[in-house]
């Protein structure tokens, strides 16, 4: 069964930098539909990719739950703690990088979402075999997922004025209102 549940932890990191990297493109692909806002990223803005992991591991999750997940009520919390680590890590190497250098660095910012990707299947591989369901565990990897999706929501249309929210490019915020 470990072997197996590896296999899909694996399986994971390629779903999740394959469907991140289709998920960039989506957005301007719909002619910039508000819907497709909810899920694609609508901007070059560090949080507007935070959406690339999120939805993109949700997505590897239901199908995985769907195969080997129903047996793990850790399931839930597992993917929860993935997506935190992969967010993080992205964040903290997105600013670590920029306290040195200054500016973006595309292939750096595409390094960061492949380790990312990998830490967080590591993350919850390592949870979904060492940690014991509790009703708070859960309770908390569900509160988690669904504040964090509607904060990716709501930031969308509502974002601060925040360096994190802006697009550094264009200048604008969420779906392109300016400074």
């Amino acid at each position: 069964m470990n072997q197996n549940l590896m296999a899909w932890e694996i399986s994971g990191i390629l779903f999740i930098i394959a469907a991140g990297s289709l998920f960039h493109f989506i957005y301007p692909w719909t002619g910039g539909a508000p819907a497709a806002g909810i899920f694609f990223p609508v901007n070059e803005s560090v949080w507007e990719h935070l959406k690339l992991g999120y939805w993109s591991v949700l997505v590897y999750a239901i199908i995985e739950y769907s195969f080997i997940g129903r047996g793990r009520p850790v399931f839930i919390t597992a993917k929860a703690g993935g997506i935190l680590v992969l967010q993080l890590f992205i964040l903290g190497f997105f600013y670590g990088y920029h306290l040195f250098i200054h500016r973006n660095i595309f292939l750096l910012d595409i390094f960061s979402y492949i380790i990312g990707a990998v830490l967080c299947q590591v993350v919850s591989l390592i949870m979904l075999r060492r940690i014991r369901p509790s009703g708070g565990l859960i309770a908390a990897g569900i509160f988690f997922l669904v504040l964090h999706a509607a904060l990716l929501v709501f930031f969308t249309f509502f974002p601060p004025k925040l360096p994190l929210f802006m697009d550094g490019r264009t200048k604008t915020y969420g779906m392109g209102r300016r400074i």
